[in-house]
């Protein structure tokens, strides 16, 4: 409860065609696109309610379900449950921090489909100033995933479905 107020009902969305693919799991995590704009603001220290609402020009009682949604879904958390909503700070939970390399590759491939000169927004380093082209990398290896050198393979729980689609491939060492 929240002032007296039920929780919010997830919003319904399409359902994953194959209940163990990884790519549908993230998907229903990260929900309706709002998700990833709130986590976007409290990733860059927006944290106060008044301050996402400011920013985002949402109306109150829709950032209040917004934001108990990704607090019920355990992206945020509310640092002081008892402070007046428009005091409130929210806090990344580890699940809400691990989805900022993804904002931050969403961010990059759409500012990738515009001309520089067209960009609204751009991920700089903090001392340099130098615009960044995050990839995603083999935390073992340092080597870039987006190459043919990557592929998906079943992994040990796989259904019918996984199995039918992808090899098996056996670990080397």
């Amino acid at each position: 409860m929240d002032g007296g107020r039920a929780q919010p009902a997830r919003p319904a969305g399409p359902k994953a065609r194959i209940p163990d693919c990884p790519l549908a799991r993230t998907v229903e995590a990260v929900g309706p696109w709002w998700t990833l704009e709130i986590l976007h603001e409290v990733f860059d220290g927006h944290d106060r309610f008044a301050a996402i609402r400011r920013n985002l020009e949402t109306p109150a009682d829709v950032l209040r379900d917004r934001l108990a949604d990704l607090v019920a879904r355990n992206l945020l958390e509310t640092v002081d449950e008892t402070a007046d909503l428009r005091d409130r700070v929210y806090r990344l939970t580890a699940s809400g921090r691990a989805l900022r390399p993804l904002i931050l590759v969403m961010a990059a491939w759409g500012n990738r489909l515009l001309a520089p000169e067209d960009r609204s927004l751009v991920l700089v380093d903090a001392e340099t100033g130098v615009e960044a082209d995050p990839v995603v990398v083999d935390r073992l290896t340092g080597r870039r995933l987006d190459t043919s050198g990557f592929v998906f393979a079943r992994g040990p729980a796989a259904s019918a479905q996984i199995i039918a689609r992808y090899p098996e491939i056996p670990a080397r060492h």
